[in-house]
């Protein structure tokens, strides 16, 4: 079984993705802890409807990003969590964490990387006229999307796609693919 904490910053359709897996018992987790860096997200309702404690943990209360990634660390190994999940998590994390959780980090991004990394991939996809983008489970390192892939799933570019129809259509594959590649960690791991 996994050990998930799951790291929001926004409206959780990533995490409510991993929660209806876990429920429907089609994926072989826990999750142990939800933790936002912004209060009042709707992802925080998302967990507590599932009966999982959530935690806001405020990156403006802390003097540096070293200090708020020792604090994501503290909470985070207090839950017992093995692997951490970010899931719409907009903070680029620190050595401070990633030393901690060594291996253990991933994220999902909108686009099949190595194209378009960081934030806006959706709008960039279709500034550069692509017919074809995705998305992309990652385990994360010290850069900006650039960690080992676990996964990846296209999706076609339409005629007349909007940033907002484009990120629709993403979101719904970013689900599947994200439970896909926790079950690959599950059974890799057992």
């Amino acid at each position: 079984m996994l050990d998930l904490g799951v790291l929001v910053s926004g409206s959780g359709t990533n995490l409510q993705a991993i929660l209806d897996a876990v429920a429907e018992r089609r994926l072989d987790a826990r999750v142990h802890v939800v933790v936002s860096n912004k209060p009042g997200v709707p992802a925080l309702d998302r967990a507590e409807r599932a009966g999982v404690p959530a935690v806001v943990v405020p990156h403006r209360d802390f003097s540096s990003r070293e200090e708020f990634d020792r604090k994501l660390v503290e909470v985070l190994r207090a839950a017992g969590v093995k692997l951490v999940v970010l899931a719409g998590f907009m903070r680029v994390l620190t050595p401070v964490f990633l030393q901690a959780f060594a291996g253990r980090v991933i994220n999902i991004h909108p686009s099949l990387l190595p194209a378009f990394p960081g934030v806006g991939a959706q709008g960039q996809a279709l500034a550069h006229g692509v017919k074809v983008t995705g998305c992309t489970v990652h385990y994360v390192d010290a850069g900006v999307d650039t960690g080992p892939i676990i996964a990846q799933r296209a999706v076609p570019v339409l005629d007349g796609d909007t940033v907002e129809s484009l990120t629709a259509r993403l979101l719904e594959q970013e689900h599947a693919l994200m439970v896909e590649a926790l079950n690959r960690i599950a059974t890799e791991s057992a």
